[in-house]
C-alpha cells in the first residue's frame, strides 16, 4: 500500500511537490484518523446558502404561473360562450322575422288575387239572387269561392249586424223603435276580408233607434164624464 500521495495535477515546472497522506486509518495505531481540515466535507443542507437552494421558491412561481394561467383560460371560455350564446340568440330573432317577413309577403300576394276577384263574386252573387245561376255555372261558381275562402277570404255585411265605421260604410240612414242602436237593415254590397285586412267595406243602410211618440188623450166632451171617472164636485158655499 503507497502510504503517500502526490498531487501532482495542476502544478507548474517550479512548483514543489506536496505529499499527502490520505488513509483514513493509521498504519501504525490502527485508528481512524479524523478528516483533514482541507478536506472537502459536504455542507449539510440546513448550512447551504439561501440563495443556492432556490427549490421550494421556484415550485412557488411555478404554481403561481400555473394558477394565472388557468384563470386567464376560464376567463376567455366565459367571454367566448358569451359571444356564442349572443350570436345564437341574434340569429334565432333574424329566422323569427325572416319568416313572418315571408309569411306577409305571401299574405300580400294572395290578398292582391283575391282583392281583383271581387268583382266577379259580385256578378255571382247578383246572378244568383236574380236565379239565373244555375247548372255548369253554378257548380262553377260555388268552386271559386270554396276556394277561395280556404285561402282565407270572409265575407261580412249581413241584416242585422251591428253598424261598425271600420268595416261597415253607411249610405243610407233610417230611425225606427224596434231597434235598439245602429243596426245594419240594408246590405247593397257584401265586404270581404282576408285576414287581418279589409279588403272592401259593406255598403249598408243603417237603421238607428227612435223612441215610440206617446198617444195624446182626447179632452172629455162636454156632457160625458171623463175617461179616468172623476167627478169635479161643486164648491160648497
Amino acid at each position: 500500500m503507497t502510504p503517500r500521495h502526490e498531487d501532482t495535477e495542476g502544478r507548474g515546472p517550479d512548483e514543489p511537490v506536496v505529499v499527502r497522506d490520505r488513509r483514513r486509518v493509521d498504519p501504525q495505531t490502527g485508528e481512524v484518523r479524523p478528516p483533514a481540515p482541507d478536506s472537502e466535507a459536504p455542507v449539510p443542507a440546513e448550512e447551504e446558502p439561501a440563495g443556492k437552494h432556490a427549490g421550494p421558491s421556484l415550485g412557488d412561481s411555478v404554481v403561481d404561473d400555473a394558477v394565472s394561467v388557468a384563470s386567464d383560460v376560464e376567463k376567455q371560455l366565459a367571454e367566448r360562450t358569451a359571444d356564442l350564446q349572443r350570436l345564437q340568440a341574434e340569429y334565432a330573432n333574424y329566422r323569427k322575422r325572416v319568416d313572418r317577413d315571408r309569411e306577409a309577403v305571401v299574405l300580400r300576394a294572395k290578398a292582391s288575387v283575391v282583392e281583383d276577384l271581387l268583382p266577379l263574386l259580385d256578378d255571382l252573387e247578383r246572378a244568383e239572387q236574380h236565379g239565373d245561376l244555375t247548372g255548369a255555372f253554378k257548380a262553377v261558381g260555388d268552386k271559386l269561392v270554396s276556394g277561395m275562402q280556404r285561402a282565407g277570404l270572409e265575407s261580412f255585411g249581413a241584416e242585422g249586424e251591428p253598424f261598425d265605421p271600420s268595416v261597415h260604410e253607411a249610405v243610407q240612414h233610417n230611425t225606427a223603435p224596434d231597434v235598439t242602436g245602429p243596426t245594419v237593415t240594408v246590405v247593397m254590397r257584401r265586404g270581404y276580408r282576408f285576414g287581418d285586412r279589409v279588403l272592401r267595406a259593406a255598403l249598408v243602410g243603417v237603421t238607428d233607434h227612435e223612441p215610440a211618440a206617446e198617444t195624446p188623450v182626447d179632452p172629455p166632451v162636454e156632457g160625458e164624464l171623463p175617461l179616468d171617472g172623476s167627478i169635479d164636485e161643486p164648491n160648497q158655499q
